[in-house]
């Protein structure tokens, strides 16, 4: 066992609930183009323009690490229109998204539990998705952040960790994930080499091969297993010697 010298933390239904937030933004997003672009309101709706992006994310896999990139093919096809005119609107429609995207409900503990954490450990955020820290002023709290769109790869991708821990100048098993998803995040975490923690709000069953390292229900919990796992007198403290 290596010490816990770092913490990887991933964003989405990790430190806030998505769906909530991906309903309002594409809301956002509908109004604007309805009032902009009235041909919209006329021939789609805020299900079929989920469905299309739906099924550009099927037919792009090379765009599996970009969600941003995914999601301005579904609106250059809902505005249509010359390619000049389209692409701005492309970009204001975006960039509302962006903006309600990162307004984000913290879950309860969180307020509380991410200073904690950083007070304890660095902390990089490693996401799949598009979220902005720095909007959402939260980024003091990370020492570094990832997303798949920039590395161009997206978990479950060991490669996607091993950039992590590069980036933190520290060894893959010197870093702890925590997430909620248990293929993303803790099957992907454990496979590249790292302590996989598992968020699990819900108190889910486990129904994969390969259970996590540790499992909570709620960031506090995992303030306190690290109260106690990193206290000096602890012998995790330490590497096992060989």
């Amino acid at each position: 066992m290596m010490r816990i010298r770092a913490l990887s933390l991933d964003l989405d239904d990790t430190l806030w609930p998505i769906q909530p937030t991906i309903q309002a933004a594409e809301q956002a997003v509908f109004d604007w183009l309805s009032a902009r672009c009235p041909h919209v309101a006329g021939q789609w709706s805020l299900v079929s323009m989920r469905a299309l992006r739906d099924q550009i994310a099927s037919d792009h896999p090379e765009l599996a690490h970009d969600f941003g990139a995914q999601r301005k093919l579904s609106l250059a096809q809902v505005i249509g229109g010359p390619q000049a005119d389209q692409a701005e609107l492309v970009e204001q429609a975006f960039e509302i998204f962006l903006a309600a995207r990162n307004r984000v409900t913290l879950y309860a503990e969180v307020d509380h539990a991410l200073p904690r954490l950083a007070a304890l450990l660095p902390l990089i955020s490693l996401s799949n998705g598009n979220a902005d820290l720095q909007r959402m002023g939260l980024a003091q709290h990370f020492a570094a952040r990832l997303s798949a769109r920039d590395v161009g790869i997206a978990k479950p991708d060991a490669k996607l960790f091993q950039h992590a821990a590069r980036t933190l100048d520290l060894p893959i098993a010197a870093i702890a994930h925590v997430g909620d998803d248990p293929l993303l995040d803790v099957q992907g975490a454990k496979a590249a080499g790292m302590f996989s923690i598992w968020l699990n709000r819900d108190r889910r069953t486990w129904d994969l091969p390969d259970r996590p390292d540790l499992e909570v229900t709620q960031l506090t919990e995992l303030c306190d297993w690290l109260d106690q796992h990193l206290a000096p007198a602890n012998p995790a403290l330490e590497p096992v010697p060989a």
